[in-house]
């Protein structure tokens, strides 16, 4: 038997920290906060300051951020979770085409339009809505850099 393989989604990104801050309020996830690991990167002259910058008050990996879900595991030293992760690195080229990758996000007791109501109060945007009865209702939506996703009900 294959031993189960651990993993994150990885997003490019313009700009990541914003990016992860959204993520991070639309799923009630965790920003992961590197600074005590950067400190001592900083520290030991394995890491150049041009490699870091603030935000939040932290200092955090230039071009890099990431969220976690609360309940899981992570490694205190390095703030990197270990169990369900998003991942945001910039890169110099701009979004073209559609994902082929993309997150749905199932709404909890508010219910479907209180969760894209309040998405879009996060910085989402409403691109077109599905309702295919007993197959699912749901909402295409944009990230604030334009990443597409789906909000279903249930």
């Amino acid at each position: 038997m294959t031993t189960p393989l651990n993993w994150k989604l990885v997003i490019d990104t313009r700009d990541a920290q914003p990016l992860a801050d959204f993520w991070a309020a639309a799923l009630g996830y965790e920003v992961e906060d590197p600074s005590t690991l950067i400190a001592h990167l900083l520290s030991t002259g394995d890491l150049p300051e041009a490699a870091v910058a603030e935000h939040g008050g932290h200092r955090v990996f230039r071009g890099y951020a990431a969220v976690r879900h609360p309940d899981d595991p992570y490694d205190p030293f390095t703030g990197i979770g270990k169990g369900r992760r998003l991942l945001f690195q910039d890169v110099p080229e701009p979004k073209t085409v559609k994902n082929r990758l993309h997150i749905d996000v199932h709404a909890g007791p508010a219910g479907l339009d209180a969760l894209v109501t309040r998405l879009e109060t996060l910085g989402a945007t409403r691109v077109e809505e599905f309702d295919k009865g007993p197959a699912g209702h749901w909402w295409l939506m944009r990230d604030p850099e334009g990443n597409e996703f789906c909000v279903a009900s249930g």
